[in-house]
C-alpha cells in the first residue's frame, strides 16, 4: 500500500480550525483496476513528463501584460503533489524539489513571483498567477515542512497586499470577471493564515469578501440564491471575457473554495450557506448528464440546453473545479449528495476528457460530436486544461474511504485498499474487491489491530433503488438511496461487507417536442460511437424501456473500449407496419470518440416527432 505523504502537518492545521471537517483523508491508499490504470497513466505520462524548467522560465521574463503563463507552474505542481500523496515515489519527489527551487530563484526582493511587467502588475491574470504559486508553495510546505516555501508564500501575499494599498486598488477592480479571478486568491490567503496564525492574512481574507459585495464585485454572498447564469444579465458578446462578466464558472467556484476555507477558520455560517446554496443552484441548473457544465467558460443555464449542440461545452477546468468544490463540501459535511456528484463527474466528464494514455486532456468535451485536443496557450507547450486535469483525477483517491467522527466512511467503490484512523486512533484498513462500475458487486474486508465499537458508513448511490448490503452474510436494514447506511457494531479484523448495487440501465428523457433520450448504467453515461457495429450513428432509434424506465443492457466484449453493451431499440421506419426492434451498441462515455482515431459519438438521441401527439 502506498503511504500518503506527510499528512501530519495537515492534521495539525485542521485540529486548530474553528469548524472541523466531518471526514479525514486516508493516511494510505492503493488503487487497482481501471481507475488505478488511469491514475498510473497520468502519473507517468502527464505529471512526470512535464518540462518543469519551461514552466519556471516564464517567471524569469517579466514582460507580460495580459496572459496567464504564471498559472501553469501552480496547476501542474498542485497536481504533482496530489499524485505524490497518492504514490510517493522518490523520482517524483526529486522533481517537486527541483520545481520549488526553480520558482524560489525567481522571487524578487519585494516578494513578487510572477511574469508581469511592473506597469502591468495587478492587471490581467497577474493575481490569478500569484494565487497558483502560493497554492503550490503551501502544498510543498504541508508535504515537507520546508519553511522556505512557507516564507516565500507569505512574501508573495505581503507583496500583493502592499501593492493593492500603494495603488489604492480594490481587488475586485483587478482583471476581468468582476474580480473573481483575482479575488480567488482568498483560498491561499486563508491557508496561509492557518499555517502562520498571522492576523494580517485573516484581515486580508475578510477584506476580500467585503469587496465582493461592492457594486463592482461579484456579490458572491448576496447573490447566492440567484441562478449563477443570471446574476449579472445583459453582458454582450464583446463583453463576454471582460470585467462585466459575472458568470465565469471556473473562477466563481474557485472563490467559493476559498470561502469554505474561511468558514472553517471563522465559523461564519453565512459563508457556508452561500457555498451550499450556490452548489445546489449549479447542480440544478448547470450540471449535465456527464457531470459537468458551462459553455465558452461561462454558466449559461446549460442543464436545460444540453440536448442541443453547444459551443465550447464542458471545459475541463470547470469539470475539475466542480469536482474539487464537491469534494470540499463532502469533506466538510459528510453528505452523500456531494460524493454522488464527484462520482458522476469523475467517471464521465473527467475521464472522458483524458486521453487513453493519460498524456493529454481535452479542453472541451461535447455530449455529441468528436473528442478534439485543445490548442497550446501562451507558448507554454500545454493549455490550462492539460495542466489542471490531473488535479481532478488525483483529488479522488484519498477520499475513497475516510475517517469519520463516529468511525469510518466509504465514499467510492474502487478496487484497492485505504487506511484511515478510527476514533480511538487505531489504523483500520478497508480493502475493496470490485470491478465497479462494470458490475455492482463490491466486497469489503476490515483489518484493524483490536476490535472497536464504531460506525462504518457505506454510501448508497442515489440511482441504486434496489441495494443489498450484508455484514458477514447478515442483511443490513435501513438501506436508502442517496444516503450513507451507518453500520454500528464492534468491528474486528476479518469482518466482511458485501454489497450489490442496482446496475439496471436507465433511460433518461428530456423535453417534450423535441424529446430526447440518454442511457445511464450505474454512475456511467453510455453513448453511441461510429466505431461500434450495428445501426449507424445518426439514424434515429428509440430505446425500448419498461414502465419504470429501465432498459435491458447486454454486455459485449470489445477491444479499445472500457464497457460496451447492446440493447433493443425501435428504428426509424417508413413502412406502414410497426418496425421490428434492432440491436444498438453503446459504450461508456469516457471511451466514446476516445480512440486512436477520431470517431463521432452521440449521447442524447432524438425521438421522432409524431404529429398525432401534438394535437
Amino acid at each position: 500500500m502506498y503511504a500518503a505523504g506527510a499528512v501530519c502537518l495537515l492534521c495539525s492545521v485542521n485540529s486548530q480550525a474553528q469548524v472541523k471537517d466531518q471526514l479525514q483523508a486516508a493516511t494510505a491508499i492503493k488503487v487497482g483496476g481501471i481507475v488505478g490504470q488511469r491514475l498510473d497513466s497520468s502519473y507517468e505520462n502527464r505529471v512526470l513528463a512535464q518540462d518543469v524548467d519551461r514552466l519556471v522560465n516564464a517567471f524569469r521574463q517579466r514582460n507580460e501584460t495580459s496572459r496567464w503563463q504564471s498559472e501553469f507552474w501552480g496547476k501542474w505542481f498542485t497536481s504533482a503533489v496530489l499524485a505524490y500523496r497518492y504514490h510517493p515515489q522518490p523520482r517524483l519527489k526529486k522533481v517537486l524539489d527541483h520545481a520549488v527551487a526553480g520558482l524560489l530563484s525567481t522571487q524578487s526582493a519585494d516578494g513578487y513571483i510572477g511574469n508581469y511587467a511592473d506597469s502591468a502588475r495587478l492587471k490581467g491574470w497577474d493575481i490569478w498567477g500569484r494565487k497558483y504559486c502560493m497554492l503550490g508553495l503551501l502544498d510543498y510546505y504541508d508535504l515537507t515542512g520546508d519553511k522556505k516555501s512557507l516564507q516565500a508564500a507569505a512574501r508573495v501575499a505581503d507583496n500583493l497586499m502592499n501593492e493593492l494599498a500603494a495603488r489604492n486598488r480594490s481587488i475586485v477592480q483587478c482583471g476581468s470577471y468582476r474580480g473573481m479571478a483575482a479575488s480567488s486568491v482568498l483560498e491561499p490567503v486563508v491557508l496561509l493564515y492557518t499555517r502562520t496564525r498571522q492576523q494580517k492574512y485573516l484581515d486580508f481574507a475578510e477584506a476580500i469578501v467585503r469587496d465582493w459585495e461592492t457594486p463592482a464585485g461579484p456579490q458572491l454572498l448576496s447573490k447566492a440564491t440567484v441562478n449563477v447564469s443570471a446574476r449579472f444579465p445583459g453582458v454582450t458578446a464583446k463583453q463576454w471575457y471582460g470585467p462585466q462578466q459575472g458568470q465565469k464558472a471556473y473562477e466563481m467556484m474557485s472563490c467559493y473554495e476559498g470561502l469554505l476555507e474561511l468558514y472553517r477558520v471563522t465559523g461564519n455560517e453565512k459563508y457556508k450557506n452561500a457555498v451550499e446554496q450556490t452548489w445546489q443552484n449549479i447542480y440544478d441548473t448547470e450540471i449535465n448528464i456527464a457531470g459537468s457544465g458551462a459553455a465558452a467558460e461561462m454558466w449559461f443555464g446549460g442543464k436545460a440546453l444540453q440536448t442541443t449542440p453547444v459551443y465550447h461545452f464542458q471545459e475541463t477546468c470547470v469539470t475539475v473545479t466542480w469536482l474539487k468544490l464537491s469534494e470540499q463540501l463532502l469533506r466538510l459535511t459528510g453528505e452523500a449528495k456531494y460524493a454522488d456528484a464527484v462520482e458522476h463527474s469523475f467517471y464521465n466528464a473527467l475521464l472522458g476528457s483524458m486521453s487513453a494514455d493519460g498524456a493529454q486532456w481535452a479542453k472541451y468535451t461535447p455530449l455529441t460530436g468528436e473528442r478534439l485536443p485543445g490548442s497550446e496557450q501562451c507558448g507554454m507547450g500545454l493549455n490550462c486544461c492539460e495542466a489542471s486535469g490531473p488535479r481532478g483525477l488525483f483529488n479522488v483517491p484519498l477520499f475513497i474511504a475516510t475517517g469519520a467522527q463516529q468511525g469510518a466512511q466509504v465514499n467510492y467503490f474502487v478496487e484497492g485498499a485505504a487506511e484511515v484512523r478510527t476514533p480511538r486512533g487505531q489504523k483500520i484498513t478497508l480493502a475493496q474487491h470490485t470491478d465497479y462500475p462494470v458490475s455492482g458487486s463490491v466486497q469489503m474486508e476490515v483489518s484493524l489491530p483490536k476490535p472497536e465499537d464504531m460506525s462504518i458508513g457505506i454510501r448508497i448511490p442515489h440511482w441504486s433503488k434496489n441495494t443489498t448490503l450484508k455484514v458477514n452474510g447478515e442483511a443490513v436494514g435501513n438501506v436508502r438511496p442517496g444516503a450513507y447506511t451507518q453500520i454500528r457494531r464492534t468491528w474486528k479484523s476479518g469482518d466482511k461487507v458485501t454489497m450489490e448495487l442496482d446496475m439496471r440501465g436507465r433511460v433518461i428523457t428530456m423535453g417534450q417536442t423535441p424529446r430526447y433520450a440518454a442511457i445511464m448504467r450505474g454512475p456511467v453515461l453510455l453513448a453511441r460511437d461510429a466505431r461500434l457495429p450495428g445501426v449507424r450513428t445518426g439514424v434515429t432509434v428509440h430505446p425500448i424501456a419498461d414502465k419504470d424506465g429501465y432498459i435491458d443492457l447486454q454486455p459485449v466484449k470489445a477491444a479499445g473500449m472500457w464497457m460496451q453493451y447492446k440493447a433493443a431499440f425501435y428504428p426509424e421506419s417508413y413502412m406502414e407496419k410497426a418496425p421490428e426492434p434492432v440491436a444498438v451498441y453503446l459504450c461508456d462515455y469516457a471511451s466514446a470518440g476516445n480512440g486512436k482515431e477520431r470517431s463521432f459519438f452521440q449521447t442524447w438521441m432524438p425521438y421522432l416527432v409524431d404529429p398525432k401527439t401534438l394535437q
